[in-house]
């Protein structure tokens, strides 16, 4: 998996879920050969490797020992993590999600890893049991739509999204779609806390934060939801109830194209040919999350751009992992968190391979970037719940 030995570093990861499904044993050799995996010799494996442009190597069982005594050596930072199991994966997207297009599913679909795809409904019949790993779109769970208002209210596509919102929340038992978001952000952060894995990207992960700090209290304008909101609302909000941020200023203009001040948007000065971030190094052998989350064939990652493309340091919470920075200004761009006994991880930007990426504009083809490193930061979050926990000493 590293930058010279592998031609499609996307595609890799389906061949290894593909591993999986199929009852193979396979091993994540975290920092050895750009974080390389090591899969049980099989035909149908092979083949698969040829088909989908995967490059691979077949080596002798001795040479498999080989390499796993030199990774175990303790003045080596690396690990040999076994993974035990395909996760099985749900997206949560409504069913028509244009006019954007998510990184998400487009990596996904291109990596051959199935999916399926999840919308209110179904996670407010608690549907997200049947699945390991969920991914959130890029979402609103504020109830104000985005935040689109100022310069996209009289188009059909944004018309069109509020009537079907404030339908399906009227169908589910809600008098407002802010109360049917902030339900649905409750269930999510059930899921998480009862042992789930959760992935978002862009404007889903400071709404999801916002949206339950702000439980009970009617944060949105009358254009949103036809009535005012509360008197002080910013005194009302609660960060004890947050996964990542806390203290931040929510957004009061609602014409502004923005949540609050967790994003880094408006307030970064940076130019894009100078945009990029830089992974962090954990102890593979005794920080094996975090490592596994930051595996890629480079440490320094382009820059992208989003509704929120990266996160103030001011407002993330001291109990999360900042896995990937911009070290001119300190934002965190890839963020890591614990809640309950399930994980969190939060990912700024919209998509890895078009710098800003706008509303209307055509969807990343991903056969011209099969070595992202950004959409294989995306992928490390796919493949890491199959691995088998190890044992906390105690």
């Amino acid at each position: 998996m590293s930058d010279e030995n592998q031609k499609n570093h996307l595609k890799a990861y389906g061949i290894v879920y593909y591993a999986l499904e199929s009852g193979l044993k396979a091993k994540w050799l975290l920092n050895y050969d750009g974080g390389a995996f090591l899969i049980e010799n099989n035909e149908a494996v092979e083949k698969e490797c040829k088909i989908r442009g995967v490059s691979y190597q077949i080596i002798s069982d001795a040479k498999s020992a080989l390499i796993l005594e030199e990774i175990s050596s303790p003045s080596k930072n690396q690990e040999a993590v076994t993974l035990e199991k395909a996760p099985k994966i749900a997206v949560y997207s409504p069913k028509d999600k244009m006019p954007w297009d998510d990184a998400v599913t487009m990596v996904l679909t291109y990596a051959e890893i199935p999916f399926d795809v999840v919308y209110d409904e179904e996670v407010l019949n608690d549907k997200l049991l049947l699945y390991e790993w969920l991914h959130l779109h890029h979402e609103d769970f504020t109830g104000q739509y985005g935040r689109f208002y100022g310069a996209f209210r009289t188009a059909p596509w944004y018309i069109q999204q509020k009537k079907d919102a404030e339908a399906l929340a009227k169908k589910l038992g809600y008098s407002k779609v802010s109360k049917e978001k902030g339900a649905v952000a409750k269930k999510i952060r059930d899921y998480v806390v009862g042992g789930g894995f959760m992935f978002a990207m862009c404007s889903a992960t400071d709404s999801f934060d916002i949206a339950l700090a702000a439980d009970g209290v009617d944060i949105c304008e009358g254009m949103f939801d036809g009535d005012a909101s509360e008197p002080n609302y910013q005194s009302k909000i609660n960060f004890n109830k947050t996964f990542a941020f806390k203290d931040f200023e929510l957004i009061r203009n609602p014409t502004t194209y923005e949540f609050s001040s967790i994003d880094m948007t408006r307030k970064r000065r940076i130019r894009k040919e100078v945009d990029y971030f830089v992974l962090k190094e954990f102890s593979a052998k005794w920080d094996q999350v975090p490592t596994m989350l930051t595996q890629n064939h480079t440490m320094l990652v382009k820059g992208f751009m989003g509704q929120t493309t990266s996160f103030d340091p001011n407002t993330i919470k001291s109990t999360i992992i900042v896995l990937g920075e911009n070290k001119t200004n300190r934002e965190g761009r890839y963020i890591h968190g614990t809640k309950g006994k399930g994980m969190f991880t939060f990912y700024g930007g919209h998509d890895p391979e078009d710098y800003q990426h706008r509303v209307g504009d055509p969807k990343t083809e991903l056969d011209l970037h099969p070595t992202s490193p950004g959409y294989r930061l995306i992928l490390n979050n796919v493949l890491f719940p199959a691995a088998k926990k190890k044992k906390q000493k105690t």
